[in-house]
This record gives C-alpha cells, sequence and structure tokens, in this order.
C-alpha cells in the first residue's frame, strides 16, 4: 500500500495552481449546504463520476471545510499522479483482498488520529447516469470500527447549461450519525448509503434539469 505524505508547504502550492484551474473550468460552481463542519474528524462520501471529483474535495476543504483531510485513491492512479500523496492521498488495490483491508486500517488509523477522509464508495469511476452506484463495503467497515465518526454524504452533479463551460452543483447533505446504524450488518449499512446517495443524487439531477438555482451559492468567486 502506498502512504499518505502529506505535506503542508506543497499543499499551499498547489493550491496556487488549483483554486484558478477549478475557477476557470466551469461557468458556475453552485453549492448548497456547503458550509463548514465543526465536528472533527468526519468521513466523507461521494458519489464517483469524473477525473475532477479528488480536486474538488481539495477545493472545498481549502476553500470550506479546513480539516486534515486524506484520500483513498486507486493504486494505479496514485503511482502515476505520485504528487497526490503529498495533499493527503492513499492508495488502494482491489484486486488483492489483503491490501483492501491494509487500506481500511490505515483510513481507520487515520480517522482515530482526527484526521478526515475521503472515500468514493462505487470504488471506480461510472458514469454520472449510472444505477444502481453500487457501493462497496469499505465505509460499513470504518463506521463499525469508528462508531464516534459521522458520515457526510456530498452530491456531485456536472452539467452542460447555456455557458460554453461545464456547470458543477453539489449539494453537501447533513452527516449520518455512525451509531443510528449500529443495528445493522454491514451489508445493510453498505446498502442504506447507497439507497441514501442514490436519492440524493437523483433529487440534484431533477433540481439542475429545472435550472432552480434559488437555494445554491456561488463556490466559484474570490472569497467564498
Amino acid at each position: 500500500m502506498i502512504d499518505a505524505k502529506k505535506s503542508s508547504l506543497f499543499e499551499f502550492g498547489f493550491n496556487l495552481y488549483l483554486t484558478p484551474l477549478i475557477r476557470s473550468s466551469f461557468s458556475r460552481i453552485l453549492g448548497q449546504g456547503v458550509k463548514t463542519i465543526p465536528e472533527k474528524p468526519v468521513l466523507f462520501i461521494a458519489n464517483h463520476s469524473s477525473w475532477w471529483d479528488g480536486l474538488v474535495f481539495f477545493y472545498l476543504n481549502r476553500t470550506v471545510w479546513r480539516h486534515d483531510i486524506h484520500m483513498m485513491m486507486h493504486e494505479e492512479g496514485l503511482k502515476k499522479h505520485s504528487y497526490f500523496r503529498y495533499l493527503g492521498a492513499f492508495s488502494i488495490n482491489r484486486k488483492k483482498p489483503k491490501e483492501i483491508l491494509t487500506s481500511l486500517q490505515y483510513a481507520e488509523a487515520l480517522l482515530k488520529q482526527g484526521k478526515s477522509v475521503v472515500l468514493f464508495p462505487q470504488g471506480d469511476e461510472f458514469h454520472l447516469e449510472t444505477r444502481p452506484l453500487d457501493f462497496q463495503t469499505g465505509v460499513a467497515y470504518l463506521m463499525e470500527h469508528c462508531p464516534e465518526v459521522p458520515v457526510v454524504p456530498l452530491s456531485f452533479y456536472y452539467s452542460f447549461g447555456h455557458q460554453q463551460k461545464p456547470e458543477l452543483w453539489i449539494q453537501q447533505h447533513p452527516p449520518v450519525a455512525t451509531k443510528t446504524l449500529e443495528h445493522l450488518n454491514r451489508k445493510e449499512k453498505t446498502l442504506y448509503l447507497q439507497e441514501l446517495c442514490t436519492e440524493q443524487l437523483d433529487s440534484l439531477k431533477s433540481t439542475v434539469i429545472s435550472e432552480n438555482s434559488e437555494a445554491f451559492q456561488s463556490l466559484g468567486k474570490r472569497g467564498k
């Protein structure tokens, strides 16, 4: 397993590149409920349909949450883009069951050290409209081993509207208290989160189609 080698200096420098890149790549970045999270640590989860997803998490953390975040990333991708290690990325290799457990134990240790962790429970990157989202059980494993850590779901929806560049719509949903699901087994926890995140994503999709942005604020302007 490739562990993280987070560097505050590298993170600061990378942000100088990432912030203008994010802001210039989308015509609008709209968020609903995207706000600071006083609980630390938390376990962030989101649907995974784009190369941008991980970078969006880093952007939101620098501009909104300001947690000490670490992100689980495919081993192949981390080998190709090794600089993500210095932002807090660590690897998982789903082809090797023993390494899956090692990566989950590493994530567990990070949470117990007070660091927030980002997981994409689908395991792979899928088309935005793929249903079901088909979550892996890693999130449920962490919920069982870190019952005091809330799960914070996010929904990402990319859409081409009336401008040349795409729009990015983001919803941050209320935390799911791990203890409220402690009566469920691991598969049941996984299914619960899968269905919840599917409902949230489909609701966001309907909002995007209706172009109803009244409840959203801009996340792409300087100072936001």
